[in-house]
């Protein structure tokens, strides 16, 4: 018996059936200036027949710097096609805070130029009696920044008895760079959360205000998002109704989606950006509930603990097939054995 997601079926690509392509940038397109590989070529190649945005939790850079990094990279792409947490934040900082008040900025250019546009004036200063305070990833961010935005926060009035609005862009507790992993702006957001004693409102992944900018702006219904990271990327997309796609090039790899829990389990899974213009293979379940995917096989044994795999010679078939039979099973993984040759794919 065969087993089928919506657009899972001999020669369809996970391209099929889609208008637009959404992509992530660190970890997906880039790992701090360079591009990673295969990428630039993939989505040239996908621009060809529909339209490539980027969805991006970043908040350090403008969306023109975004894009002009990406056309040195060799893309073909405009600001417009940039989608940026920022972006997202204002719809909800308009609601929170009145027309041209003044807001508490932690962060970079990108949430400035953001603010700034949206008409509200900027300040880094708690004595300047904010509306507001809006946070984002600036690698100079430091301690006085930080405790700026405790002060305004902890300030009390009659307008605001528990405080004054707090808006992050993302939550993101890490970024990929190109030395390696390094410490993103919810690691920045959980100092200022200890010394408020509160949580801010979020705009970017996994939440759908940025999900829903980009098909707004796009002007699609059928997407498909293609990210590095479960507790982001593909959590976002899945509940903002998106297809998702997780490319094992960034933070997370087939040890984090072996594992990944109801909401975080994407439609696909990708070794590289190239695989976009594959055909996807099918996931076939026998009667036993044994999964093949490609020439790999995955089945529980007759123990109900250990995981017996068989592959014969595509390691990446083999981790998709191991996803499906763990995550069909309703179990979590820690319920398992499972084999080292099952998260270990070869390419």
């Amino acid at each position: 018996m065969a087993i089928f997601s919506k657009r899972n079926v001999s020669g369809a690509t996970p391209l099929d059936g889609v208008e637009a392509l959404f992509a992530d940038l660190d970890g997906v397109v880039y790992a701090g200036p360079g591009a990673i590989p295969f990428a630039v070529d993939s989505l040239n190649a996908v621009a060809a027949d529909m339209r490539v945005g980027y969805i991006t939790n970043n908040a350090s850079r403008t969306d023109e710097s975004v894009a002009s990094h990406l056309r040195e990279l060799g893309l073909a792409c405009t600001a417009s096609d940039i989608v940026t947490s920022p972006q997202a934040a204002m719809g909800i900082l308009r609601e929170v805070a009145p027309a041209g008040s003044t807001i508490l900025v932690v962060g970079g250019e990108g949430l400035i130029s953001e603010v700034t546009k949206a008409g509200f004036v900027v300040t880094d200063s708690a004595h300047d009696s904010p509306a507001a305070v809006i946070q984002g990833f600036s690698p100079d961010i430091g301690w006085t920044h930080l405790a700026e935005a405790s002060f305004a926060l902890n300030a009390r009035s009659d307008a605001h008895p528990d405080g004054i609005p707090w808006i992050s862009t993302n939550m993101d507790w890490t970024i990929p760079v190109e030395r390696g992993t390094a410490p993103g702006n919810g690691t920045l957001v959980s100092a200022v959360h200890l010394a408020a004693g509160r949580m801010p409102v979020v705009a970017g992944k996994p939440e759908t205000a940025i999900f829903d900018e980009a098909r707004n702006r796009f002007d699609v219904t059928r997407a498909l998002y293609v990210g590095d990271r479960l507790d982001t990327d593909i959590l976002g997309a899945n509940r903002a109704h998106m297809s998702s796609a997780l490319v094992l090039t960034g933070i997370d790899g087939p040890k984090q989606v072996l594992a990944a829990p109801e909401g975080q389990r994407p439609e696909f899974i990708l070794g590289d950006l190239r695989e976009l213009l594959l055909p996807y293979p099918e996931t076939l379940v026998s009667k036993k509930g044994a999964v093949t995917v490609g020439t790999a096989t995955a089945r529980i044994a007759t123990n109900d603990v250990d995981i017996v795999v068989e592959d014969a010679g595509d390691g990446l078939d083999l981790l998709r097939a191991t996803c499906q039979l763990i995550w069909r099973s309703g179990r979590a993984i820690y319920g398992f054995t499972v084999p080292e040759q099952a998260y270990t794919p070869i390419r």
